[in-house]
């Protein structure tokens, strides 16, 4: 029944699936061995995982991040979160329908000792930042542990099988972020100086200094000279009608059923955020062989790089600027999606109204820090540092740079040196860490003979691959050295290594050479889910993604170290350096439904808490009632109180009160009680287990 797992990738391999038996309520199913219980649903076509004790309202995948609860199951009689529990053979899975009974315990508890262990720096979070700090500290022979809940480390680079921006020397621009991983965590595992827990949860920051940390289920207390959070972000949540249908969820979501498990999880795709996030997400949903069916922003433009957007409305996708959700719609899970244009209020404008036809919404509108431990080990009086999207948001380009500098610093700190970081650093990190620049006119080369390549990236963002790999030095950018704006300049081979590499799609290369009048135009393709072979007739576009014309392929060429395609056409002069990209998605796909559905209700009537059903006009009544203390509305309503205790909730109650012309600072905090992740209380009881290293 597995016939959502995703066969060919044009970037990842195929998974070498060893298939076991389990069982999802009495149902004989199969999984791949050591993958997640969410993950293996998904692939068997399974989307609704329970319902809600309160309203009986389905429940599905959310986080897979382990933040919150609404993919739990029982496995084998325990409620666990299916998106951080593997697959066993025969494994018995039911659905929790309403709260779960737990399981009766008729031996008494033995207290096993508490193991204690002390280091020098603990990392929380294997990632980006976490992994490049830990190679400074390593280098500097300062003894240093990283925990991680993930089975691998690399954190979301593990995810992104696109090639990163920044810069090639500080953070290997025009590299698949997944390979990145790759190398930055086999350099980790090869440091002596370097220590690393995987399936680890950090569960809380002690005022003892301790942290107490959950490494393959078994607590453990480490006590560190000094703690470095880089355990990333978490995705921000919308309130509209429909909210709490199974088949809502956010890009990393998404991006982990997609890029690491080889999961479809929908055929029919609509995103909600024009950020980078969603931007990626939809690209990356194009390459599993889903189809986008458009892309909605609230703001007049994608607040992503041009040159991530342009390369989804050339592939096809519909962008819908000025944009927002009004609902989803359908029974249990997601049948359709309402959007409508709005107004500078984000007001929507009655009569512009669309529903068009999807399984899945993903919602990829921001994010906010994971920012507890850094608040709690400065309570408890540890040195605490922060890099990476626990310190700022910004791009993994940066967070890895960033990560270098963290370590850098913390190793000064704690050997009393200093100098050891040149002020050009702190330079180069605010830049990779900047929002994309203004857009400027294009600079195309005059000329008709000959070949070069034409540059579509007219958007400064921190980007230099381009101009570091081209053997003729001919490319070059415009003022800033990781900023400015590329232009060609100088002597071209026609080696297509700059096509190649752009993480933008965004070069073509043009050759008047044989044919003046019908130049042949090189393109960049990764898709390869949608085959394209010599002799198809393709629609090429421009760099809006208008259609060009239909020209027949005249040559193929498959870069393998850059797992991308060079698609070469002949064109009439008059069109060459127009082209841009391939069209690979019909407009039909993409057209709205001849009926739109309008939503019976209020804005009061979106959810807010997710977990305890708290609807946004529970909140406001409160508000309006004069109370600020969100401690107050937690013991009014329960906003907060659930199993992701407030990771999704804070950020819509912190936006009613914004909303009502409350001030943040008036806003009294609710209290964060230990621990930050819920986990069985056996486990503060287990020590040390036979097999526990």
């Amino acid at each position: 029944m597995d016939t959502n797992r995703i066969q060919k990738h044009p970037i990842l391999p195929s998974k070498d699936c060893d298939k076991i038996n389990f069982y999802w309520n009495k149902t004989p199913l199969t999984a791949c061995r050591g993958e997640v219980i969410s993950s293996a649903l998904m692939a068997n076509g399974i989307k609704i995982f329970g319902h809600h004790e309160k309203d009986g309202s389905a429940q599905g995948i959310f986080c897979a991040n382990g933040q919150c609860a609404k993919c739990a199951v029982i496995a084998n009689g325990v409620p666990v979160k299916s998106c951080m529990t593997p697959v066993e053979e025969n494994m018995i899975v039911e659905s929790v329908e309403g709260l779960p009974e737990l399981p009766e315990i008729n031996e008494a508890v033995k207290m096993d000792p508490i193991e204690e262990i002390s280091t020098d720096v603990l990392i929380i979070g294997g990632g980006p930042a976490g992994l490049s700090a830990a190679l400074e500290l390593g280098g500097r022979g300062i003894p240093t542990l990283i925990v991680d809940d993930k089975s691998e480390l690399g954190g979301k680079l593990v995810l992104q099988t696109h090639k990163f921006f920044g810069s090639v020397e500080d953070s290997y621009a025009g590299t698949r972020g997944n390979d990145i991983g790759k190398m930055l965590a086999e350099k980790a595992a090869n440091d002596p100086n370097i220590t690393y827990w995987t399936d680890s949860t950090a569960l809380f920051v002690f005022k003892d200094r301790k942290v107490g940390i959950l490494k393959h289920g078994v607590y453990k207390l480490v006590t560190p000279r000094v703690v470095l959070n880089t355990a990333g972000a978490r995705e921000k949540f919308l309130k509209f009608q429909g909210n709490t249908l199974a088949g809502i969820y956010g890009a990393g979501a998404f991006q982990t059923l997609v890029n690491r498990d080889l999961v479809r999880p929908t055929k029919r795709l609509f995103i909600i955020g024009g950020g980078n996030v969603g931007l990626i997400a939809g690209y990356h949903a194009l390459q599993a062989d889903i189809e986008v069916v458009g892309l909605v922003e609230a703001m007049p433009m994608c607040g992503g790089y041009k040159v991530h957007a342009d390369k989804l409305k050339r592939l096809g996708v519909p962008i819908y600027t000025s944009h927002s959700i009004l609902s989803a719609n359908g029974d249990e899970t997601v049948d359709s999606i309402t959007i409508a244009r709005i107004d500078k209020n984000f007001k929507p404008i009655t009569g512009t109204e669309k529903t068009f036809s999807c399984d899945t919404i993903l919602i990829a509108v921001g994010l906010s820090s994971v920012d507890e431990f850094t608040f709690e080990a400065e309570k408890a009086g540890i040195p605490v540092y922060a890099a990476g999207d626990a310190a700022e948001i910004a791009e993994a380009s940066s967070a890895m740079f960033n990560g270098k500098i963290a370590g850098l610093q913390i190793a000064d700190d704690m050997q009393n040196q200093s100098g050891n970081i040149p002020q050009s650093w702190y330079e180069k990190a605010e830049v990779l860490k900047k929002h994309p620049g203004p857009i400027k006119p294009q600079k195309v080369c005059s000329d008709e003979t000959g070949v070069f390549p034409i540059l579509h990236c007219i958007q400064e963002i921190p980007c230099n691959p381009c101009t570091s790999i081209c053997p003729t030095n001919a490319i070059h950018l415009d003022g800033d050295p990781i900023m400015g704006n590329p232009y060609y300049e100088g002597k071209c081979v026609g080696c297509g290594q700059c096509v190649a590499i752009c993480p933008g799609l965004a070069i073509t290369l043009v050759d008047y050479r044989k044919d003046p009048d019908n130049p042949i135009v090189t393109l960049p393709y990764e898709v390869g889910n949608h085959a394209i072979e010599v002799g198809d007739t393709i629609q090429v576009t421009d760099i809006d993604g208008a259609k060009l014309a239909e020209l027949e392929v005249a040559d193929i060429t498959a870069v393998k170290n850059r797992k991308t395609q060079l698609v070469k056409v002949n064109a009439p002069k008059e069109i060459a350096k127009k082209i841009v990209g391939i069209r690979i998605q019909p407009e039909s796909s993409s057209a709205p439904m001849e009926e739109t559905i309008m939503p019976e209700w209020t804005p009061d009537d979106a959810m807010v808490c997710l977990c305890e059903r708290v609807t946004a006009g529970e909140v406001r009544k409160l508000i309006r009632d004069g109370i600020t203390d969100i401690n107050h509305i937690k013991a009014v309503t329960r906003l907060g109180m659930g199993p992701c205790g407030s990771k999704t909730c804070d950020v819509l109650l912190k936006q009613l009160f914004r909303e009502e012309g409350i001030p943040t600072e008036n806003v009294v905090p609710h209290t964060i009680r230990p621990v930050f992740v819920e986990v069985p209380l056996s486990v503060f009881a287990k020590g040390k287990g036979e097999n526990d290293a």
